[in-house]
């Protein structure tokens, strides 16, 4: 990815998507067009005339079911555990406080319970094993609402730290429009299918699919910034290597990444932490804004451009410019 700048972590979201969406209705234009079209399968009851995607999924199409659910989690948990690493590293806003570690490690482990129950429930066909199935199907909605509900939870507090990042804003809103839907849609779903409507409840799942693609792909705007902090940037000109972030304290960051003050020549972007900027003796409020560094030094070599304050002073919105 070093070499080709634009690819990034941000596919990883895009590529579980588009899984997920090309097994949904791969899955619903089999039972829609000839030679199917609209068959009566076995697991259907028979007043039922809407087939459940699971309905569709335990016939011919199984494999196909199992492996799309399997390839969409997979990247899907990539793109949690992706998260949680470039803010760690630095590469995206990082956790300020333990409460946000918490609750990114919560993120991630219920989106793992998500993950079996998707998986098993595909496995545990609604034919064979209709019990089985039906738990797998609950664990699979209840371990990504909760994993949803978490990350929200996280951003909302990652967002009064970092106001002037709005990504992390447009993101809280796309998850929480997510949670709420879901779970009102899930709550009409199991009324239905409890209370025999299996019609209404067959379109209410095909439904809370198609918005969890939806949901998948929101993770796009997560970890699009991490194409501005990768290792070794030069995307337009080559004297953008070194390039630091810089807090309101004054702070900068070596080239890679790590510690205070120093620049190699062949740094990286990164966004420094509240804590990093009081051992540079500043001021820091949590805001901290990307700049330009160049370095050619380890150990206190000089720092050119935007880091020498004596010739060109950082602003807010040179820093913002930076990010973006």
């Amino acid at each position: 990815m070093r070499h080709l700048p634009y690819l990034s972590y941000y596919l990883y979201p895009i590529l579980a998507g588009l899984i997920w969406l090309a097994t949904l209705l791969a899955l619903l234009i089999h039972w829609l067009v000839p030679p199917v079209s609209r068959a009566h399968y076995p697991s259907m009851a028979a007043s039922q005339q809407i087939a459940y995607i699971s309905d569709v999924g335990a016939s011919t199409l199984k494999p196909l079911f199992i492996t799309g659910c399997v390839l969409t989690t997979v990247f899907l948990d990539i793109s949690f555990a992706a998260d949680y690493y470039l803010r760690h590293k630095g590469r995206l806003v990082p956790n300020q406080t333990r409460t946000e570690t918490v609750l990114a490690f919560l993120t991630i482990g219920f989106a793992i319970i998500g993950t079996v129950g998707l998986i098993l429930l595909s496995v545990f066909d609604t034919a064979r094993y209709p019990k089985l199935h039906n738990i797998f199907l609950l664990l699979f909605i209840g371990g990504y609402v909760l994993s949803a509900i978490f990350i929200c939870w996280e951003y909302q507090r990652l967002g009064q730290h970092y106001k002037h990042h709005h990504q992390l804003s447009t993101s809280f809103w796309i998850k929480l429009t997510f949670v709420i839907l879901e779970i009102l849609l899930a709550i009409a779903f199991v009324s239905c299918t409890f209370t025999q409507h299996y019609n209404a409840g067959a379109v209410l799942e095909w439904v809370i699919a198609f918005i969890f693609s939806a949901y998948v792909f929101s993770f796009v705007v997560d970890l699009w910034p991490a194409i501005k902090t990768q290792p070794n940037l030069n995307l337009h000109n080559p004297r953008e290597k070194g390039m630091g972030f810089e807090g309101n304290g004054g702070q900068v960051v070596n080239g890679n990444g790590y510690g205070n003050g120093y620049g190699n020549g062949t740094g990286d972007m990164r966004y420094v932490g509240a804590s990093e900027m009081e051992e540079g003796g500043g001021e820091s409020s949590g805001s901290h804004l990307p700049i330009q560094g160049y370095g050619n030094a380890v150990g206190g070599g000089p720092v050119m451009g935007l880091t020498d304050h004596s010739s060109r002073p950082v602003t807010r919105e040179r820093g913002l410019a930076g990010n973006f």
